[in-house]
């Protein structure tokens, strides 16, 4: 069995926080594809597409704050969806409540990383990514 590679689908509304996102993530050699969406719309119909259950491993990268949805809806959905379920969220966002991230890890997300990110953490937490998405099989569905 040949492993597909991970694709990374961003849903990040701000221009700007999606390009220093992407850039951290290149900077701590990540080189995977990564396809950007500004709201939570175009990304679920994009994720429940049957064309994209065929393409492989994804990881989910999510701001909680989008002009038609919010983060934690995203979530859920993804969570729920069959073709979907098992792809890790990365959760980054301007929230640092409590109550809001305790939510997010219930709801099934995998890391919860507040902006503005702090480089060294997230260049951490994104070469462990890197290892986790080099050696990462997901079971087909």
């Amino acid at each position: 069995m040949s492993a597909l590679p991970v694709t990374i689908i961003m849903i990040e509304d701000d221009e700007g926080h999606a390009r220093l996102i992407e850039k951290n993530v290149r900077r701590a050699g990540v080189n995977n594809e990564i396809l950007h969406f500004l709201d939570g719309t175009s990304a679920l119909r994009h994720l429940e597409t049957p064309e994209t259950r065929g393409q492989g491993p994804l990881l989910v990268l999510l701001d909680l704050n989008l002009p038609d949805m919010s983060g934690t809806d995203i979530l859920a959905r993804i969570k729920q969806n069959e073709s979907t379920r098992r792809a890790p969220v990365i959760v980054l966002t301007t929230t640092d409540d409590q109550t809001e991230i305790h939510r997010c890890y219930d709801l099934g997300c995998n890391v919860y990383i507040t902006k503005p990110v702090e480089y060294d953490t997230f260049a951490t937490a994104i070469r462990q990514l890197g290892l986790f998405l080099s050696v990462m099989q997901v079971p087909e569905g």
